[in-house]
């Protein structure tokens, strides 16, 4: 069987951790990960200043199929918002049963593309406004083809349930064992 692909969106202003650790783990459980600046460039600089390096642009990677659609939150989501490109990534990767996954503030691009109704889902305080059904006090949360997650501090919880969703709770386990989490 073929290792899941997934997607993860960058906007300048990303949330460092909420994008690395995810990152990381799913890749230490055998995904393929392609990381995607939502700019015209593959440099992508982090709240905090980190500068990452993606493989590719969404431009080019819009068109492509995948496993698994991930938006790290940070002040970066008002850009992944202001982008009509980012909801529509979202809106047909639920056509397409596609997983869905968001952390922090990132579910209120969720909300914007319309996926989130009917749905449980978490996210972080700050947002609460705007996500009035949000279960703040869970750190993860999945339903359905849906994982969210509150923040910075639930990012590597949110990385075990990508794994354990996209592959097994065992491969989530054996991962979660040798990051001693």
């Amino acid at each position: 069987m073929p290792a899941p692909t997934v997607l993860v969106i960058l906007a300048d202003g990303f949330e460092e951790i909420e994008a690395v650790t995810p990152l990381d783990i799913l890749r230490r459980a055998g995904a393929e990960v392609t990381v995607a600046a939502l700019g015209e460039g593959i440099h992508v600089t982090g709240r905090n200043g980190l500068i990452l390096h993606a493989n590719t642009t969404l431009a080019a990677a819009e068109g492509s199929r995948f496993d698994c659609l991930v938006l790290p939150g940070g002040p970066g989501v008002s850009r992944l918002r202001a982008d009509p490109r980012v909801a529509g990534c979202i809106r047909r990767q639920r056509e397409r049963n596609g997983w869905i996954a968001a952390i922090c503030a990132g579910p209120v691009v969720l909300k914007d593309a319309g996926v989130l109704e009917g749905r449980r889902y978490t996210a972080h305080f700050s947002v609460a406004a705007e996500l009035p059904a949000a279960l703040l006090g869970e750190r993860v949360v999945a339903d359905g083809r849906m994982i969210t997650s509150r923040g910075a501090g639930t990012a590597t919880d949110f990385g075990l349930m990508l794994v354990e969703k996209l592959f097994t709770p065992e491969k989530a386990l054996d991962v979660a064992r040798s990051i001693c989490a």
